[in-house]
C-alpha cells in the first residue's frame, strides 16, 4: 500500500539548532536544554579546571554526559561569558 503523504516528507532541516521551516527562513527556536543536576555538576567541575576545551576533550565529555557536543560548547561559551561578567563586577 502507498504512503500517507506525510510519511516521506523530507525532515526539517537543522541549522545551529534551529528548525527551519518551508525554506522560507522563519526560524522556530529549538526549546532550551535543562542540565540534569549531575551534569551541571560535571560541568562546572571541567569548567572550574580549564575554561576551554580541546575537541576530544569536548567529544568525550558530551559522551560521558549523554549531551551532544553543541550543547557542551555552547555550555562553556555561556558560562565563560557569564565568569567574565562576574569578574569584571570585582
Amino acid at each position: 500500500a502507498p504512503l500517507p503523504p506525510q510519511e516521506h516528507e523530507k525532515p526539517p532541516a537543522i541549522a545551529n539548532g534551529e528548525l527551519r521551516i518551508n525554506g522560507k527562513g522563519k526560524k522556530l527556536r529549538k526549546p532550551r536544554t535543562i542540565y540534569s543536576s549531575l551534569q551541571l555538576q560535571a560541568l562546572n567541575q571541567r569548567f572550574q579546571q580549564t575554561q576551554y576545551l580541546a575537541l576530544p576533550e569536548r567529544a568525550e565529555l558530551a559522551a560521558q554526559l549523554g549531551l551532544t557536543q553543541t550543547q557542551v560548547k555552547i555550555w562553556f561559551q555561556n558560562k565563560r561569558s557569564k565568569y567574565k561578567k562576574i569578574m569584571k563586577q570585582g
